[in-house]
Parts: C-alpha cells; structure tokens; sequence
C-alpha cells in the first residue's frame, strides 16, 4: 500500500515530521517497507540564477555562465541551447551525483575552462524521460530553494505492507485513524454529503446471485464532460505508481487508495436494459479492460445487461463498456462482492488488480453509499454534469454486535497498566463507540470497517497495539523449584540426535515439502489414483498427494543439484510420512539420498550399498537402538533396487530401515540419471531403550590389557546371510569379543558347490586380564561352535 505525506495530511492534522510518522507506522503494526523521499534524494540541488552567459572561446555549442548560487557566484560551463541571462534553473556542486546520467561532478577543464559545478535538466534529475535543455524555472524563485520544494517533489512517498486481517488499512483514511489514535495528530476526513438525485435512474439492477453480492447500488450520471483529471489528481496517482487514464476512471482508482472503497463506471450509452448480477454461464466470455479476453465459469459472479456479460464482479470492468473521451453518460456502481467468490474469480483469472486485492480481503460494508456518493461529487466536480436518484438492489449486512468490555482485561491480558481515560480515548479515536457501563466495564459498539474484532481480547490487541508493545513490562518467569525435566519428547529426541549424527558424517540437510506429485508418490507406495493421501485443495498442480516417503523430494533435489554441476552431493531430511488419512497412519522417518563419485588422487571413489549401511548403522548406534539385535535381510519394497538394498529389522515384524540403491524403473519415472543411494529410517520403530533400577553400571574404561585379532574362514551354504553368521560369532563370548567382520569371500576350486567360504576376523579385548594360550585356543573353539550351530564348518 503506497500513499504520500501530503495526501497523508489531507486526512490527519499533524505537525509531525516524516521520521515521527513513519516510528508511529512501525509501533502502531503498520510495517514500512520503503520509503522514496524525493526531498532526500535532490538535497544537493537548489535554484540558481544565470546573471551572465557568454560564448566559450573555444567550442561553438558551449556557454560559459555567471551563476548566483546559494554557493556565491559561480563559473560553469554549460552546452544546453536555452542558457541565457536571467534564467532561473537548478544547479548543482561539486561532488554532488548526478542520478540521470551516473556521475558524480568533479572539478575539470572543459576545453581549457573550469566548470565549478552543473546547470541540469530535467533527464539528468530524472523528473522526466527526455530533455531539450536545461530546466527553466519561475524567476520569483529565490536562489539556494531547494530543487524539491522548487519542482513540487517535496512530497515523501510511503509504502507498507498490509496484514491480511486490516482491509481498512488499505485507504490512507484508516491510516490517518491509526496515527491520531497513536498521538499524531486528529483526524480531519470530511463527512460525505450526499448528492440529491434530480431524476430517476433509468438503468434498472437486480441481483440474481446474492450469495455472491448481498448488495448493489448505482446511479446515471448524465451529461460529463470526460478528459484528462486536473494535474493534482494525476501527481498523485502518479506517486503511487498508478497510470493517470481520464478523470472519470482516476476518481475512482483515486478512492481505492483514499477510502479502500473500489468503485466503477459504465459508459451507459454502451449498456443494453438493465444490470443484472448474476453467475457465469458455460461458453460465455467478456474482453477486459486490460484488452484480454477470459471465459467465464458457473462459480463466476458477473454483471450483465441485456446483451451479455459487462463486468467480472469486483475485479476488472469489460472494454465493451468503458468510458472513453466520448462518453457523456455514466452509469457509476458500488457494490459488496463476497471475499471468498472474489479469491476464486481472480484466481482462475488470474487477474490481479486493486479492485480485487480490497474486495477478496473484505470492504468496508459501512461505506458502500457514502462511496457513492463521494465519487458523484468528484465525478460532478471533475467532469459536471447531472446525476439521477440511487438505485439498489439487496442489503447492507448488519454490523457485529456490541461487546461488553472491562477495561481491567488489558492489564489482566498484557501487564500493560493503561490508564481508563487513555483506554477510552484510543478506542474512541479508531472508530469504536464505547459507552459507560460504571465499575470499569463498557459497552462497546464496534465501526463498520472492522471486521476482524469479535471480542474483549481484540480490544486489548488493539488498545496495547496503540499504547506500545515497548512498554510491556519485562518479569522474569518464576523459578521453580526442584529439578528440571527435560522438555523434549523422546521422538524429539531420536531426531535431534539423527540429525547431528548425519551431519556429523558429511551429510547435508534438507527441508522439503510434505506433499508430493501423485503419479510420483504412486511410486512409493501410495494408492493408485492418490487415495486418502490426495489433497482436496493443493497449493500446486504438482504437490497434490501426501508423501508416502520422504525420499521422493531428496531424489528430485539431488538431480537438480547434478543439473547444476553440483553431481556429488548427501542429503538428508527428518520429517514425517503418511499411509492414510488416520491418526496412526503418520510417521516420523530419517531419509538420506546420495550420489556421484568423488575425484581423488588415488582413483574415483562412489558411494555403494556398504558406505550407507554404515551410516545408517552409525545413526542407529547413536540412538542407543539394540543394533547388536537387529537382523538385516537382502532386499527392500518396490522402489528399491531388489539386488542391491536390504532390510534392517527386529525381529519378524518389525521394520527399522531399508536402504541401497533406489530401482531404475523408479528414477526413470522420475527423469532422476542413477544411480542413487540411501536409506530411510523409521524412528518410532526403533525400541525404547530399557531402564533397570539398580546399582549403577562402572565407567566404562579403556582396556589396559593388549587386544588381539584371529582369522577364520567357514563354508556355508551359498544363500546364507553374513549379518548371522558375524552375529552368532560375536555372541560366543560377549565379554571378550569386541566386534567381528567380513574381509574375504571365496567361491571356486576347494569350496563344495553351492557353498562359499566366508572369512572373519574377530576382535578380542581382554578386560581382566592377558590371556593365555589356552583360554585363547578355548575362545576359538567356542566361535568355532557357534559358527557349526548356524550351519558353518571350518574350512580345512
């Protein structure tokens, strides 16, 4: 929302300057975002007179002046055609940036003559596109004035955002409200005085669809002279960056930005029979005035005459029908369209205009008529004429009811001690009524254009909002006593822990969407067609179904990542997954994709199925999860490559994680180039960790005894899984084995048919004592038993 200081003060009567304005703004909510003071940027140019302008005596198109400026007399060589003596103009020093053309003003030689400064035009202050000469200003100007206030650019231009919840926030009248509720000034908008109507409206207006409008009101004016609106009107849409296009459409772009009320005319000598407002028909179009052409929808609230549709409701007028220089009758509507129908309208549009920005955030219903009304003044004003009686068709809803207010909630709600009479008077200011009810308690009538207040609680906001959130009083909670628990959850806890571990090793976290493309999520295991995963209302085309994996956006990103020549990356995201619709049916997953080779001296070293076992198996260590009793099985679900991923379990049931190489059916689908690692976690299935009361374990210490390794090699049936054959090894002897893996494995001449030759090598940690050779040659043959038990033999 944009507006200038000087359209400001039309509104509030305020000797405050533009900084106190704009604190006023932040403290009170209304958030500036951007402030372009002309003022501020044309502070080193002033007026100046040339007393003297002689030939340069050694160019043809070059002046040598005399120039009185606030500086003194000064010597500048100019080439514009228009320097001559006694012409008032705008002049700048030495060292002072010239914004048109990009430099800054030194002291310099031109063709042998010093140039002590600059005489400009309008280009080179960037007041205008182009220029013939230097600007020729009004000789009563007095010298050393400044260029702003000599130009009329004096006037700060203010822009702001606007919270979704303040639509009255959106005409500079509401703004006005809320800096003289801030102690800024008071505010002096003028009441509306309505026009009396001196003939009976001939256009006639019905609402078919008041779901859409509850009301309608209009009125012909006969007689107007269009053309282009008077240079005050133009500055200051121009300000704001809106284009000056006749006087009858600027009055009413004029009262969208000065009262949020959005209104529009009719050329009625184009209108056929009455005005209906009614819904879209299938088939029927209208050409806009933007000069785009849209088809309409059954869900589309429009204006109609008797030939067809004239207006999309609330957003955008038809070109058919609009006010050109030749128009001396106008049909001048105001009407309340229902945000809701507005939001969708514009969306399936796609049209974006105030008109539909103020309307789909909701109008003041309060000032339907009094817009009007104010507009058939300007319009008579602007353009004369002779305007006809009102007619309407609907009703203006009711407003909110009044509320019953103690003024003590405010220090009850904030801590804020306001006292009453400041209270009452910040109320009053912004448009409340509030009326003595004694002992404190009010009853307070709400205004029109607020919407948003529905009880006590959005009084206090208000009241503490205008008094100052600097002055909340700062009180320390409480101590409390005793020990203070923990106040994360244990799933918290597993992510947080998940999450330093991964990035621990190298890999990079990702926050990524929750929903996913159908056909996509089809892939991981949602239902055909989406299911209860499918989203009714999605913010995209392509985000349409829950995510049944947190994969799928890791993948997608790893390949827009290669795109872009970063092909060596690991991501990882901790977040949820969905199977249905149900309470249960979300979980919380650690996902992690990886890819691409790394360069290196020695030779290319890829990621494989092992290096993200490894880390997966790293992460389920840091989680204190039993990792010892887990089994791990070849092979995953669907979108897993089937020879190169695996299973982690416990027990029969339970899944802990899968990981390996993503299928290559599933990153084709997916335009992904393989191949592509990972795995993914589910933390809610990893088994709390058991509690015993009892005497406390010992520090763990480190062994001061030597360790040592031994080496066997076991036949075992070609299908047997190495995780067992390592776990039924390491559990021989617990207390002197400290871990057992594979380094060998051998098909061929020696080893029976389908049997391989598996080699291991078990760690020993003593913890007691040295061993000897006996208890050594004892722990061998218990490993060597325990291996038989799972069908291994020793190899000869």
């Amino acid at each position: 929302m944009k507006f200038t200081l000087s359209w400001l003060k039309d509104h509030l009567d305020t000797g405050a300057d533009l900084p106190a304005i704009l604190d006023a703004m932040t403290m009170a909510g209304l958030e500036v975002e951007h402030v372009d003071n002309p003022a501020e940027k044309l502070a080193a140019f002033s007026v100046a007179k040339i007393v003297e302008a002689v030939q340069h005596p050694n160019a043809d198109r070059l002046r040598v002046c005399q120039v009185d400026t606030r500086d003194g007399r000064k010597e500048i060589v100019c080439g514009a055609p228009n320097a001559r003596p006694g012409l008032t103009t705008i002049y700048a020093p030495l060292g002072t940036f010239i914004p048109g053309s990009g430099i800054t003003l030194e002291p310099r030689a031109v063709r042998g003559v010093v140039s002590n400064g600059m005489l400009c035009s309008a280009a080179e202050l960037e007041t205008a596109d182009e220029s013939d000469g230097i600007l020729e200003l009004d000789g009563a100007l007095a010298v050393g004035t400044a260029a702003a206030e000599a130009l009329g650019l004096a006037d700060a231009v203010i822009d702001f955002e606007v919270t979704p919840n303040r639509p009255d926030w959106l005409g500079v009248d509401g703004i006005a409200r809320e800096l003289a509720a801030a102690g800024l000034g008071t505010v002096r908008t003028a009441p509306v005085t309505p026009v009396p109507g001196s003939f009976p409206c001939p256009v006639s207006v019905r609402i078919d669809s008041p779901q859409a409008c509850p009301a309608f009101a209009g009125r012909l004016i006969r007689g107007v002279k269009n053309g282009p609106s008077p240079q005050w009107l133009q500055d200051r849409l121009r300000a704001i960056g809106l284009r000056p296009i006749s006087a009858l459409v600027d009055v009413t772009n004029l009262l969208s930005y000065d009262r949020a009320r959005p209104l529009h005319v009719f050329d009625a000598g184009k209108l056929t029979g009455g005005l209906v407002i009614r819904m879209g028909r299938d088939g029927e179009s209208l050409t806009a005035l933007d000069g785009k052409t849209y088809a309409l929808r059954p869900a589309d609230c429009v204006i109609a005459d008797d030939t067809g549709v004239v207006s999309i409701s609330g957003i955008m007028g038809g070109e058919p029908t609009g006010c050109t220089d030749d128009t001396t009758d106008v049909f001048l509507e105001s009407a309340l369209w229902t945000p809701l129908n507005m939001f969708q309208t514009g969306r399936a549009t796609g049209i974006v205009s105030d008109a539909r920005y103020r309307f789909e955030r909701g109008v003041d219903p309060g000032f339907m008529l009094p817009g009007l009304e104010l507009a058939t003044r300007l319009i008579l004003d602007l353009c004369g004429g002779e305007a006809s009686d009102v007619v309407m068709d609907g009703a203006v809803p009711a407003g909110r009811a009044p509320v019953v207010f103690d003024l003590a909630a405010t220090w009850r709600l904030t801590g804020m001690d306001v006292p009453e009479a400041e209270q009452v008077r910040i109320l009053t200011t912004l448009g409340f009524t509030p009326e003595a009810l004694g002992e404190g308690r009010y009853r307070v009538a709400m205004p029109s254009w607020r919407r948003d207040v529905e009880g006590p609680a959005d009084l206090v906001e208000d009241i503490a909002r205008i008094a100052g959130f600097d002055h909340l009083p700062q009180t320390p909670l409480p101590q409390r006593a005793g020990r203070k628990l923990p106040t994360e959850t244990p799933r918290q806890q597993r992510v947080r822990i998940a999450r330093r571990t991964l990035a621990g090793l190298g890999w990079s976290e990702a926050v990524t969407w929750s929903f996913a493309q159908r056909a996509i999520c089809e892939l991981f295991g949602a239902p055909q067609g989406g299911g209860p995963l499918l989203l009714a209302n999605p913010i995209a085309s392509d985000l349409d179904c829950m995510r049944p994996s947190a994969l799928i956006h890791l993948i997608l990103a790893s390949q827009r990542n290669a795109d872009r020549g970063f092909g060596r990356l690991a991501l990882f995201e901790a977040g949820p997954v969905y199977a249905g619709d149900a309470p249960g049916d979300q979980q919380t997953v650690l996902a992690a994709v990886t890819r691409g080779a790394e360069r290196h001296w020695a030779g290319e070293a890829a990621p494989d199925v092992f290096s993200v076992k490894a880390d997966l198996m790293g992460v389920l260590e840091a989680l204190g999860a039993p990792v010892a009793g887990m089994q791990v099985v070849q092979g995953a679900r669907s979108w897993w490559h089937p020879g190169r991923s695996g299973t982690v379990r416990m027990g029969p049931k339970t899944v802990i994680a899968e990981f390996g190489e993503l299928h290559p059916r599933v990153l084709k689908a997916m335009g992904v180039d393989g191949p592509v690692l990972g795995f993914e976690l589910f933390l809610e299935a990893i088994p709390p960790a058991k509690t015993k009361v009892g005497k406390a374990k010992p520090k763990l210490t480190l062994s001061p005894y030597q360790p040592l390794s031994r080496d066997f090699a076991f036949v075992v049936p070609q299908g047997t899984a190495a995780g067992d054959l390592t776990r039924a090894v390491a559990n021989a002897d617990k207390s002197l084995i400290a871990g057992v893996s594979v380094f060998d494995r051998y098909a061929g001449p020696g080893v029976p048919d389908g049997h391989v030759s598996l080699a291991l090598e078990a760690r020993i940690q003593p913890q007691a004592a040295t061993l000897t050779d006996a208890e050594i040659e004892a722990l061998g043959q218990k490993i060597v038993a325990a291996a038989t038990k799972q069908g291994a033999s020793l190899r000869g």
